[in-house]
């Protein structure tokens, strides 16, 4: 191979390409509330209260199924949010100073 295949093919989308690619990676998918109608039959609307998705199993057929409701994922609501290192609960308030008082 010569220099010239060896690299790839460059053109004025590949660094838009690449750029939504990495912000792609960086996007955390989660799978919140089931939404499923269990009452679809009978012309109703009733969600069994599942307010997040949980794999059965870690993978294959098991990890697409809800431990909680037993529904596929595609029935849970899809949140796309961007990846942290911190955890989902807010920061505690900074305690008063010592020379402080109201």
């Amino acid at each position: 191979m010569g220099p010239q295949q060896d690299r790839p093919a460059a053109n004025a989308n590949g660094a838009a390409e690449a750029t939504r690619k990495d912000q792609e990676s960086k996007a955390v998918v989660r799978y919140m509330q089931c939404q499923r109608n269990h009452a679809a039959r009978t012309g109703g609307h009733a969600v069994d209260g599942c307010r997040e998705f949980m794999a059965s199993g870690p993978e294959g057929a098991a990890a697409l199924l809800c431990a909680a409701c037993e529904c596929h994922r595609s029935f849970h609501r899809r949140v796309v949010g961007e990846a942290s290192a911190d955890c989902d609960f807010p920061a505690p308030p900074t305690p008063p100073a010592a020379g402080d008082r109201r």
